[in-house]
């Protein structure tokens, strides 16, 4: 399905707490391996011991403005970080279902900041919450929804001895 269609709402279940943690793991993992060999070549390898919140431009660059940018150009192009990719998830408007505008992924990630205050409160809401919202997502009338997975396929085991179904182990 292209990121233009409107998806069905059938076909779609809300992506919960333990997968967006795990997608926010894996673009952590991403955005780190990416910035931080720079950071270690231009303020050494002191940068990690160091006192300092910002050792300089480049690290305010890189630790603020990359996550920024990377975040906004994938939520652009693509409805999704390489994380929510990893777990088929995709952030959609609340309301339609559809791509949300830009100003609905700027006030989503700027809205990140109201999330962690309290002890990250925002995003354990998410668990809680009957469409799985954080309060980024309340904020800026987002979702995160994925394709639905069926429900599992029942067991049943033939005893090959009498030709007969048993459920006993």
């Amino acid at each position: 399905m292209s990121v233009a269609e409107k998806p069905n709402a059938a076909t779609l279940s809300y992506v919960g707490f333990w997968l967006r943690v795990w997608a926010n793991i894996i673009d952590s993992f991403l955005v780190a391996i990416i910035i931080y060999p720079i950071l270690f070549v231009v303020y050494g390898l002191d940068y990690v011991t160091s006192e300092s919140f910002i050792e300089g431009p480049v690290d305010a660059l890189l630790n603020f403005g990359f996550p920024f940018v990377w975040t906004m150009l994938f939520w652009t192009f693509k409805q999704a970080t390489p994380g929510k990719m990893a777990i088929g998830a995709r952030v959609v408007d609340a309301r339609t279902g559809g791509k949300p505008s830009t100003a609905q992924f700027l006030g989503r990630y700027f809205a990140y900041l109201l999330s962690f205050v309290g002890l990250l409160l925002g995003y354990v809401w998410v668990a809680f919450d009957p469409r799985k919202q954080g309060w980024h997502d309340k904020l800026a009338s987002t979702v995160v929804v994925r394709a639905a997975r069926p429900g599992p396929e029942p067991v049943t085991f033939t005893d090959t001895r009498n030709a007969r179904t048993s459920s006993r182990v």
